[in-house]
């Protein structure tokens, strides 16, 4: 919810995750321990978290996002057992977005991996721009293996690979993974594809016939990145659910219920859903007849 410009209120966002939980989601991003200078959407992480927490779901991870050991301190007091790092593969996003270089950014989430270990507190490292970024163009898939290792190395337990703008293809994400792979096994990677040039369900299908199994998405298609301007959102969940299930994945998500979780957040927002799956799926509205 990053870039909606009207802040969503607190309950709004605790009773849509409540709603992903139902739908059968295990892992639900909460929010993010950033600065509400940068980022005023996430002003009520401490709130979010709290509640969320306390919902006593059995095997549900809230993980959220913790850019340094200010944020991540901040979120273990709120009852957070996973936290996210989030670096990128290219130097000027890595400035625009985290205000530092990658070899600068690294340095700065090992403090907050060796407290993570002492705390026993799971963490999972996420890189941006792994096919192309909005300032330097095309990434080197040698570049984006050289980041993920060095987050494997420190101890994430999970690597994001994200496509951030969204330019990526089946045939450019076969590459990078190719590369990724030769330092870090596929069964620890995950793929965040944006949507922008509607390549975003071919790219995880390519995914997932090299091995990656985990797969971030975004109910309702919302988001994108206001540091990369013009991206789409992540691809929608109820996309991807509709087509794993056509596959014969077993995802252990209730469509129906996902499909309420979208509308639910999509009504929320006065916004229509950028999933294809929810739009082709809607009920036209009821209408009357003059008498």
């Amino acid at each position: 919810m990053q870039n909606e410009k009207t802040v969503v209120p607190t309950n709004v966002k605790v009773e849509f995750i409540s709603k992903l939980v139902a739908s059968g989601l295990s892992h639900v991003e909460a929010t993010a321990f950033v600065s509400p200078k940068w980022v005023p959407q996430m002003a009520d992480h401490r709130e979010v978290l709290t509640a969320v927490s306390k919902m006593g779901h059995s095997g549900v991870t809230f993980p959220v996002l913790t850019p340094n050991i200010k944020g991540y301190r901040a979120a273990v007091d709120c009852g957070a057992t996973e936290v996210a790092i989030f670096g990128a593969a290219s130097e000027a996003f890595s400035q625009k977005n985290i205000n530092c270089s990658i070899e600068e950014s690294l340095a700065r989430f090992e403090p907050v991996i060796s407290a993570a270990k002492e705390d026993g507190v799971r963490v999972r490292g996420y890189v941006s721009c792994v096919v192309g970024c909005p300032y330097e163009g095309k990434i080197s898939p040698e570049k984006v293996a050289m980041v993920a290792k060095t987050l494997h190395d420190m101890g994430c337990y999970e690597i994001s690979l994200g496509d951030t703008i969204g330019v990526g293809t089946p045939g450019s994400i076969a590459a990078m993974l190719a590369s990724v792979t030769r330092l870090v096994p596929a069964s620890v990677l995950a793929l965040h594809c944006h949507d922008t040039y509607g390549q975003a369900l071919a790219n995880i299908l390519t995914g997932l016939q090299l091995g990656v199994s985990t797969v971030d998405s975004s109910t309702a298609g919302l988001g994108g990145c206001p540091y990369a301007r013009g991206a789409s959102g992540n691809v929608s969940t109820e996309d991807v659910v509709y087509m794993c299930h056509g596959a014969g994945i077993e995802t252990g998500v209730d469509m129906e219920r996902l499909l309420e979780a979208g509308t639910y957040i999509s009504t929320s927002l006065g916004r229509e859903t950028s999933s294809k799956v929810a739009r082709a799926t809607q009920k036209p509205a009821a209408t009357r007849a003059p008498a």
